[in-house]
């Protein structure tokens, strides 16, 4: 994992450490904000649930959806040098044709929905490299299977979590001068009474044009997917046996508004403007004379084309579809129970839809079913060939001091060519407001959005003063989360929070100060562009 060897201590002890900054979450955000804080010289302790670091690029298993300019600008200069260390590893390490290894924008899957498709274990491979120096000299200490339970908090500020080591069971505790929580359903709001709202605001709140008429639903967030990898080998059989739901699911009909054209599991399903490059064709092979237009091309992830002949018998790819987002029913605020409950399904309509296109899917040449298709678990890295951890759209959300909404950054709502501007920006994002079916059985929301900043103030919470959100849990609405919760955004705001705690421990303010004051906030933002942070977007068009 790249973590510090700790020492062995006899069980259920109960270890305590203090750092400058505390970590929570090692996904996509929290390495970002390691990354940032440990650059300034700060000492990092990072935990994480799993035991892979970098979270919906990695232990959730999928490729990055990125903006359409992002090989030139709208990312910082650290996520850049991820990416071409992704391309770098696979140039190193992997038999690709010249053609390939000259390609200075190699996309190792020649997946359509990004510029980089990657498999999850190259992308832990490359963080743990960034991180390594850090670690060696002892500035970042990596804590991985570490589950915040409880926080210790004095009036506004919060002095320390205590986590559950999930492989001994023992709680260890570690004090902070700031706290980041980078998990991914926002668990440090609840556990240190940080004031947050979760689910789906209501029009009157917001004045949103796609915010839900009538009352808040606090229990209607996007639904929740269980990814898995998967090849193909036409010349095996490799049926699995039928999972223990598959009946269900088979027959399962969602009650979304609008109604969802059929069975879920079909090759017939609600078409979003993201997914209008999709059609009903499984492989590329059967795709006559469009071969971008399939399934299987959307996040593939190892392109044969890519290698001599022979070298790569078969291509693999990310399945992150619509049928599988689960909608029956919300994690956030459950009992561990129910929780269990919903996870557990959300498994079984995976493993159906997998087995539902082995067995009963219908070919494009009149035949049913395609045997030939086999889980990879040596890419998810788990025994059932799942992803390690649900990919998470949306977790509980920050009552931040500014609250960005679909007003600020929707082409529909603002009438015009450009998002709002904020003078506190501490990066950039831009994706469309794409909100998949979500657990209030509202179908796809996905609409134009326009290329936006991410406020500081959107980073800070309204009261507590030592505590930063550093991922999708900042301060959005239901319906701005589906443009913020991309993984170049995700990066973005962990990296600038990371940064921001850091910047306030060396000047001896805090974050509420920062944003208040003009010229601290300047300060700041000069400091942010100094490390390659970009603030500002050139003039472009909406998504």
């Amino acid at each position: 994992s790249g973590c510090r060897r700790e020492p062995i201590l006899p069980p259920h002890t109960m270890r305590e450490a203090h750092t400058d900054i505390l970590i929570a979450g090692g996904g996509t955000g929290g390495v970002a904000a390691a990354l940032g804080a440990t650059a300034l010289g700060r000492r990092v302790i990072l935990t994480e649930e799993t035991d892979w670091v970098g979270g919906q690029i990695t232990s959730q298993a999928v490729p990055p959806d990125e903006h359409r300019w992002i090989e030139s600008f709208g990312c910082t200069a650290r996520y850049r040098l991820f990416r071409n260390l992704v391309r770098d590893y696979y140039r190193q390490h992997y038999p690709l044709t010249p053609a390939a290894r000259a390609n200075p924008r190699l996309n190792p899957g020649q997946g359509s929905v990004s510029r980089l498709c990657h498999e999850p274990k190259v992308a832990v491979a490359v963080m743990e490299q960034m991180m390594a120096y850090e670690v060696s000299r002892g500035r970042l200490q990596i804590r991985m299977q570490r589950k915040p339970v409880a926080a210790q908090t004095d009036g506004d500020r919060i002095r320390g979590l205590s986590f559950r080591n999930l492989i001994t069971g023992d709680e260890e505790v570690v004090t902070a001068d700031y706290v980041l929580d980078a998990t991914e359903l926002g668990d440090l709001l609840p556990l240190a009474g940080v004031e947050y709202i979760s689910g789906a605001e209501s029009q009157s709140e917001t004045g949103e044009p796609h915010a839900v008429a009538g009352a808040a639903q606090p229990d209607n967030v996007q639904s929740l997917t269980w990814c898995f990898a998967m090849g193909y080998d036409p010349d095996v059989d490799h049926t699995v046996d039928e999972p223990d739901d598959y009946r269900e699911w088979r027959d399962y009909v969602p009650a979304l508004t609008p109604a969802w054209p059929g069975k879920m599991l079909s090759w017939t399903y609600t078409h979003p403007i993201s997914l209008d490059p999709i059609t009903r064709v499984l492989f590329r092979e059967e795709a006559g004379d469009q071969p971008n237009l399939s399934f299987w091309l959307y996040r593939r992830m190892i392109c044969r084309d890519l290698y001599p002949a022979g070298a790569m018998p078969h291509e693999v790819t990310l399945v992150n579809w619509p049928q599988i987002d689960y909608v029956e029913g919300n994690i956030i605020d459950k009992g561990e129970e129910e929780t269990a409950r919903h996870l557990r399904a959300a498994k079984q309509q995976s493993l159906s839809l997998f087995y539902w296109m082995q067995t009963e899917a219908p070919r494009a040449d009149g035949g049913i079913g395609y045997p030939g298709l086999y889980l990879r678990p040596d890419i998810s890295g788990t025994v059932d060939g799942l992803a390690k951890y649900p990919y998470i759209r949306e977790s509980r959300r920050l009552r931040a001091r500014f609250t960005v909404t679909e007003n600020h950054v929707g082409e529909e709502a603002r009438g015009s060519e450009a998002a709002e501007t904020f003078a506190d920006s501490v990066g950039l994002g831009c994706y469309r407001i794409d909100l998949h079916p979500s657990t209030g059985m509202d179908n796809y929301i996905d609409v134009s959005s326009l290329p936006f900043q991410i406020p500081m103030g959107s980073l800070i919470p309204q009261r507590v003063e030592n505590l930063l959100a550093a991922c999708k849990n900042i301060g959005t609405t239901h319906i701005s989360n589906g443009c913020f919760r991309l993984h170049p955004v995700e990066w973005n705001i962990g990296e600038s929070a990371g940064m921001l705690a850091a910047f306030c421990l060396e000047r001896g303010h805090t974050p509420h100060q920062v944003h208040e004051q003009a010229k601290l906030t300047r300060e700041f933002q000069s400091l942010l562009r100094d490390s390659g942070v970009e603030l500002e977007w050139p003039r472009t068009h909406p998504v």
